[in-house]
């Protein structure tokens, strides 16, 4: 498999679809994208099962030198990271409500992903975090990320 390079949009550009072709290509794009964010900021990953959402946060992590194995925390809902900088991976899809479990307080002094966000309703309101919309494709993805403050299309 050749290596690709998945450009990020420029920060005028956005928001932009991307054609990402394969798990390799997604994970360099969430490599590139990583440089942007700052600890206290939330990635929201909205997409379909299998779409490609625990494998951006695995490109994050690898980017980050992280060496562990990187499983989407469906059963314990969050896992904390000690990267540098540091990384909170939540998966929110179990979830029926808006109990709190802590991931306001884990995100203050990291950067957090959260999968399914769309089960978290006070997550949607937020106009602070950056929106990254995975659709699943016969041939690849397509990768839509929004800047905070940025309405989801």
């Amino acid at each position: 498999m050749s290596e690709v390079h998945v450009p990020l949009p420029k920060m005028d550009d956005v928001p932009e679809t991307l054609f990402v072709a394969d798990e390799l290509a997604m994970k360099r794009l969430a490599g590139e994208l990583i440089a942007l964010l700052h600890v206290g900021d939330m990635v929201l990953l909205f997409g379909d099962l299998g779409a490609g959402k625990t494998t951006f946060v695995r490109g994050v992590l690898e980017a980050l030198k992280w060496d562990g194995i990187v499983r989407s925390p469906t059963f314990n809902l969050m896992q904390l990271f000690d990267t540098k900088p540091p990384i909170v991976h939540a998966d929110l899809y179990r979830l029926s409500g808006e109990d709190d479990f802590g991931l306001e307080e884990a995100g203050r002094d990291r950067i957090t992903f959260v999968e399914w966000p769309e089960r978290f309703a006070s997550l949607l309101s937020r106009t602070d975090c950056w929106r990254i919309k995975i659709e699943i494709l016969k041939d690849g993805r397509n990768v839509c990320i929004l800047l905070p403050g940025e309405l989801v299309p």
